[in-house]
């Protein structure tokens, strides 16, 4: 789930003028790359979400709008190609924690276009369409038009984002969504063997999460944020996938929008066994850290009679893992060993 969206972008005719006054490797790095001779090896193209996404040297100062973009690049061992990072929720990895410590910050929500042009991006990559599209930072036509190449993350494009809130899922995300959106980022940055290494990484942790699991008498229920009306997991996104290798069964499965929001009242009628509830540090809605949460749960008059809440069965999570990311096998891993320690799966 990313943060709300701007209620209008900026016309077009005024951030060009802005881009003016950047120096012209800011909004330049792209053209200007694209001015030199290819490098060895280059140009490399990727098709993403509809459009050409090309690159004439491998990227050398990248813009990544969403955390979980940052993290794919980190973990591929480009932290040195990175000049700015932005829209966090959560703390990262110890893993990546160093590689990150001397990467700019550029804001913890949806940096401002100007701040992303004065960090002379030659690249620029996002999770979301909401953070790179219309009501955005800006559009990926107006990167173009700057000769700044963009890419979006797959797992988004799959998803029907017309509507005001976070989309719905007609088409059920799988992993190998996630896992092309690696491939293709290394395969630009010309580290294609890194990406292979990580996609097998992954797809190890998340067989052996997974391995002899048998959970298919349980019920979740996946809560992002908000307290009032809370954001809750439908059926077909990062949550359906930790779902699906646990063998159990979401009490929302019976919608796709991607995180509708429901009243308490409802969510009391379907008692779920299990409450996986997202443990963020941004600071974007109400009842953000698992804190907040589980003291909501417990006090509320009609969430402190359920199983769940009763038996203090909560699993916590990184807003990272309920998102469609890498770190989306880390929750299948913490899910599977909660399930076995409260005795619900074999």
């Amino acid at each position: 789930m990313h943060v709300p969206r701007r209620l209008a972008l900026r016309p077009l005719g005024l951030l060009l003028s802005l881009s003016l006054l950047v120096p012209p490797a800011a909004c330049g790095g792209g053209a200007a790359t694209q001015e030199r001779q290819p490098a060895p090896g280059y140009p490399r193209a990727v098709g993403n979400c509809g459009q050409h996404t090309e690159v004439t040297a491998p990227p050398a100062r990248v813009v990544s709008l969403n955390q979980g973009s940052t993290e794919i690049l980190l973990s591929l061992g480009l932290a040195g190609r990175l000049a700015g990072t932005a829209t966090w929720t959560d703390p990262l990895p110890d893993d990546l924690a160093e590689a990150n410590s001397h990467v700019p910050r550029l804001a913890d929500n949806m940096p401002s276009f100007e701040a992303v042009l004065a960090a002379e991006p030659d690249f620029v990559t996002a999770s979301f369409a909401s953070t790179l599209g219309v009501g955005g930072v800006a559009t990926r036509a107006q990167f173009g038009e700057l000769g700044v190449p963009t890419y979006l993350s797959p797992a988004d494009c799959v998803k029907d984002n017309s509507g005001a809130g976070d989309g719905r899922r007609d088409e059920t995300l799988t992993m190998d969504t996630i896992y092309r959106e690696v491939t293709d980022l290394a395969r630009l940055f010309g580290v294609e063997e890194r990406g292979d290494r990580l996609v097998a990484d992954l797809k190890d942790r998340l067989r052996r999460a997974s391995s002899g699991l048998e959970a298919s008498g349980v019920s979740l229920l996946y809560w992002f944020a908000n307290a009032d009306a809370p954001y809750l997991a439908g059926c077909c996104g990062a949550p359906g996938i930790i779902t699906r290798a646990v063998g159990a069964t979401n009490v929302f499965a019976d919608t796709r929008e991607e995180w509708p929001q429901v009243n308490w009242e409802t969510v009391a009628e379907r008692n779920p066994d299990v409450l996986v509830i997202g443990d963020l540090t941004r600071r974007s809605q109400s009842a953000e850290s698992a804190a907040s949460k589980i003291e909501f749960l417990e006090s509320h008059p009609v969430t402190r009679t359920m199983d769940a809440v009763r038996n203090k069965r909560y699993v916590l999570l990184s807003g990272q893992a309920m998102n469609p990311s890498i770190r989306t096998v880390e929750g299948v891993e913490r899910l599977a060993a909660k399930l076995r320690e409260f005795g619900l799966a074999g």
